[in-house]
């Protein structure tokens, strides 16, 4: 299974920070078996949804944006992936966020979205994590196991 990683954040863009929560991902995924691919975007509308995009075209079944979750003003992952989604999955985003919780009170203010998004290629798993290695690794926590049973209900698994 296919999966990208988009880290998206002006500093990593710019090259003033150093990306410490996309490798995580990347690594996490590759473990649990994908072909992952990352890339890197700037806190801006129009690059995170033509990442998502391009991630689609190329064949990734996920796709997990890490970053721009907060309540800043720069934060708009979240409702840049609302406006590709076909349906959410809410209790993916409660459980990570639910998670994130134990470790940090500062989850309380994350707005994680999992879902789907659908069109002239096979549908996709799309979800906005929170950037920090931390989160990643709840994100990844919640879905890791399920991935192949994601996919495969996408595909019709278990639909006559």
């Amino acid at each position: 299974m296919r999966a990208r990683v988009i880290t998206v954040s002006d500093e990593i863009a710019a090259g003033t920070d150093t990306d410490r929560g996309g490798p995580v991902a990347v690594s996490l995924l590759h473990d649990l078996g994908c072909e992952v691919s990352s890339a890197v975007v700037p806190d801006d509308a129009a690059a995170l949804e033509a990442a998502i995009r391009d991630a689609i075209t190329d064949g990734a079944r996920v796709v997990l944006a890490c970053g721009g979750t907060g309540i800043g003003p720069h934060d708009l992952t979240p409702q840049t992936i609302r406006g590709l989604l076909a349906f959410e999955i809410p209790g993916i985003a409660e459980e990570i966020r639910r998670r994130g919780l134990e470790h940090t009170a500062a989850a309380l203010v994350s707005r994680e979205v999992a879902g789907v998004v659908t069109g002239d290629h096979p549908p996709a798993l799309v979800l906005a994590v929170p950037g920090s290695r931390g989160g990643i690794r709840d994100a990844l926590g919640v879905i890791g196991d399920q991935l192949s049973y994601i996919v495969g209900q996408l595909d019709g698994a278990g639909h006559a």
